[in-house]
């Protein structure tokens, strides 16, 4: 179905739009598009009648699938316009139903129409009103819920912000706590390592001396480590105040231009010495008094609190290893005293030379050990014996006396270098169960030039001949001295001739950790067969020193050494001729 319109005035272009609303809302057209379409149509009217001329209106029905059609609306300008190059302007909306009646025989001129068709446009207006406030509705609803989906954003952003922040700062404190734990770490194992390098000492100027090595410069930018020699903490002297007043209470003190807030540390004005350097002023503890004040000045501006107390802590430690060493340096002085006290003076004996030499441990306390003796016994003949008492220190000096005395008394009623240590061994197995000692005994006649020796659990003897020929007197000897076994000690004998040299030790001239004894003895032969015989007649103490330099030049001397050289001048007649020649010897 199609129909047309002339519109040439305001009048026809209303009756145009009501024929049109009642077209659509014949054919089912809803409120809301029939709204829209006469609005456009109206406003496109108004246009065309401002322009002037006349305007065709052409409204035509189609048919669309499933019995649907739809409404076509055209405006063009009239054939007797004469303007062709206006564009038709073009409408269309759909009909979802057929009329019931036909809508194009209602006149729009009749004025029953004419209100009929205000009031239908007022019920369209209602019906969009309507749908509008429906929309507003929707809208105000959307927008509650966009404000609170904003709002819920915006505390998930504060929470996100929040939980970021927690997270920063957790990281931050984890971070915090791994640094405390590595310096408290450091700290340890600083102060475990020092500990350690200040107790391996036991010599009180060395540990004085590694102190500065230690704290400096990580810890300390000088040290200075003030050791009292009597009571002269009492005594004017040029050390700062606050040291002095930190041996005086024995309190750690520290001396700067403002506090320091250092744990356990009293606080005191800057020091007149050096006003612009803070000082801290420990001192070193004994359960007497203390020993000194070790004075640290800071590796930079100040002390951490936690490097204070780990420094204080060091310094007890030190205290500790110097009192040690102090103590140990005594008890040494005492044992080497007594010792060399206990050594006998050599008899001298025409045709005989004997020369010993004794030299202490120079690590630990080693003294007391290793002794040596020569004496005469009652029938003319000559003992030489030389021995190691196990154990170290005071212990074993006093011990040693005990079996030189005990030696001397058993030869005074005679007796072969055997039968002597067999006595000797049953005396300390009775005295000291679970002391013992190592010995050998040699003897020396004038009447017979036959040597007789025994040893009990010693390095055996050594015997250079007259023509620089070395053995070793390693006959079957006796075992260790006072150990829980009943034993007879056996005699042994060798041949001497005038230029012969006989050299007693201890093992700590001989014995090295890292390679035994053996390959020491051998050093010992070889080095006593490069002497000339002209040597060991005219200086045999002169011999037995340059003797020792070479088989201790790689010793760590951390056992006595002792050394006996027995020696028959070569100008003297041979033990095997007249009793008138050997009444030289």
């Amino acid at each position: 179905m199609t129909r047309t319109w002339q519109i040439s005035g305001v009048t026809d272009a209303a009756r145009a739009r009501i024929a049109t609303a009642r077209l659509a809302a014949a054919y089912g057209v809803p409120a809301l598009e029939r709204t829209r379409l006469t609005t456009a149509l109206s406003a496109h009217l108004r246009q065309c009648l401002t322009k002037g001329g006349t305007w065709l209106l052409t409204l035509e029905i189609t048919a669309a699938a499933a019995g649907e059609g739809l409404l076509h609306a055209v405006v063009t300008p009239a054939a007797d316009a004469g303007d062709d190059t206006v564009p038709p302007w073009r409408t269309t909306v759909g009909c979802p139903e057929a009329p019931a009646t036909a809508a194009g025989d209602v006149v729009a001129e009749d004025p029953e129409v004419l209100a009929e068709a205000l009031l239908s446009a007022d019920e369209d207006t209602a019906e969009v009103l309507e749908e509008l406030a429906a929309q507003e509705e929707l809208v105000a609803f959307h927008r509650e819920e966009l404000h609170q989906t904003n709002q819920g954003v915006l505390a998930l952003h504060a929470d996100l912000d929040a939980a970021w922040r927690a997270q920063r700062e957790a990281f931050a404190a984890e971070h915090t706590a791994r640094e405390e734990a590595e310096s408290a770490r450091r700290r340890l194992t600083f102060l475990a390592d020092a500990s350690a390098a200040l107790t391996s000492s036991l010599n009180q100027d060395e540990i004085v001396r590694l102190l500065p090595d230690l704290l400096v410069p990580e810890y300390a930018g000088s040290v200075d480590v003030w050791l009292f020699e009597g009571d002269d903490r009492h005594r004017p002297s040029a050390h700062p105040a606050a040291a002095v007043r930190a041996a005086r209470t024995g309190r750690p003190q520290y001396a700067a231009d403002r506090p320091g807030g250092l744990p356990g540390v009293d606080d005191r004005p800057p020091s007149a010495l050096d006003p612009a350097r803070p000082l801290l002023c420990v001192p070193l503890p004994t359960r007497r008094t203390p020993l000194g004040v070790l004075t640290l000045s800071p590796p930079g501006e100040s002390w951490d609190p936690d490097d204070a107390v780990m420094l204080i802590e060091l310094t007890r430690r030190a205290s500790i290893a110097i009192d040690n060493a102090r103590r140990f340096e005594h008890n040494r002085d005492i044992a080497e005293t007594l010792q060399r006290a206990l050594l006998t003076d050599l008899p001298t004996t025409p045709g005989l030379h004997l020369a010993a030499r004794y030299l202490p441990a120079t690590h630990g306390l080693n003294i007391g050990g290793d002794w040596y003796d020569a004496f005469r016994q009652p029938d003319g003949s000559l003992i030489t014996v030389i021995g190691d008492v196990t154990g170290h220190g005071l212990h074993a000096a006093v011990m040693m006396s005990q079996l030189r005395t005990a030696l001397r008394a058993y030869a005074v009623d005679g007796g072969s270098p055997g039968q002597l240590l067999t006595r000797l061994h049953v005396f300390l197995h009775h005295l000291q169960p679970d002391l013992y000692a190592t010995a050998v005994i040699a003897r020396f006649h004038p009447e017979d030039p036959t040597l007789t020796w025994a040893a009990a659990g010693h390095p055996p003897p050594v015997l250079r001949t007259p023509d620089g020929q070395v053995r070793t007197l390693d006959a079957k000897p006796g075992a260790m001295l006072g150990i829980p076994l009943q034993q007879e000690i056996d005699d042994h004998t060798v041949r001497l001739s005038p230029g012969s040299t006989l050299a007693l030790y201890t093992d700590g001239l001989v014995e090295r950790r890292a390679q035994g004894i053996d390959p020491g003895i051998e050093r010992l032969a070889g080095a006593l067969g490069s002497f000339r015989s002209v040597e060991l007649d005219e200086d045999l103490d002169g011999s037995a020193d340059r003797l020792l330099y070479p088989l201790l030049s790689d010793s760590e001397r951390d056992d006595d050494v002792c050394l006996l050289l027995c020696h028959i001048h070569s100008g003297a007649a041979e033990l095997t001729r007249t009793p008138a020649g050997v009444a030289a010897f």
